[in-house]
């Protein structure tokens, strides 16, 4: 992790960028990251309206298919203590929950107007899961949910594991990891490069902005587009 958490300020630097940004100024200062680290399946974004969202991983995993084996009481206690996994640490948090279901991940839904309203009252600004969510309208105000698909059933979900390292989406994260999404998809962002990613992504945005303003000039040429392109400030 960084020396400190970040500050209110760098996380709201950090939300008044988009996702695809993020990854653009990661690039930057983390190139070994350019292949993995961000969703590369699809996900459905169910709010895409809401502005992107920054937290700290708090990860589990879910089946839905079939009954867990357990008893009613082991159930209970078992999600208690997903709850209370969820409720420590520092705010704001972001839940990440792999279905590991397999090929019929989504079967069942964990997430919805209960589930939502609980991970809100303990710091969560969202969840991103491969697995399903249903009870759209009744979710809380700026909740934000990216999921596999949007079932209307939670058949017999249940928690397996919390804690641990995840994969959804094709992003791995382990507890505590730095979350960005939107309605583009969410990336890990490491703790060691966090603070350099708000000035990274603003050297790229004036460098794509030289760009742009050639493109959107009424006088606009290749030769100029060109020189843009492959002058000593190059870009792209």
């Amino acid at each position: 992790m960084t020396d400190a958490p970040l500050t209110a300020e760098e996380l709201a630097a950090l939300r008044a960028l988009d996702t695809p940004t993020v990854c653009n100024a990661l690039e930057l200062v983390a190139p070994e990251r350019r292949g993995y680290g961000y969703t590369t399946d699809p996900l459905v974004c169910a709010f895409p309206d809401l502005p992107p969202m920054v937290g700290y991983a708090r990860t589990a995993t879910i089946r839905s298919m079939r009954p867990s084996g357990q008893s009613d009481i082991e159930s209970r206690d078992r999600r208690i203590g997903y709850y209370e996994y969820v409720s420590k640490g520092g705010t704001p948090k972001i839940s990440i929950i792999q279905d590991v279901d397999g090929t019929r991940a989504g079967y069942g839904a964990f997430w919805g107007e209960v589930n939502s309203n609980i991970h809100k009252a303990l710091g969560c600004l969202g969840v991103i899961t491969d697995g399903c969510v249903r009870d759209l309208t009744a979710i809380p105000e700026g909740f934000q949910m990216l999921a596999g698909s949007i079932k209307p059933s939670h058949a017999y979900v249940h928690i397996v594991d919390f804690g641990c390292q995840v994969n959804v989406g094709g992003m791995a994260v382990s507890h505590d990891d730095l979350i960005h999404a939107d309605r583009h998809g969410a990336v890990v962002i490491p703790h060691l490069v966090a603070r350099r990613v708000v000035d990274a992504a603003r050297q790229i945005g004036e460098k794509e902005g030289r760009i742009l303003e050639v493109c959107r000039s009424p006088d606009f040429s290749f030769e100029k587009l060109k020189a843009v392109m492959i002058g000593p400030q190059d870009v792209h």
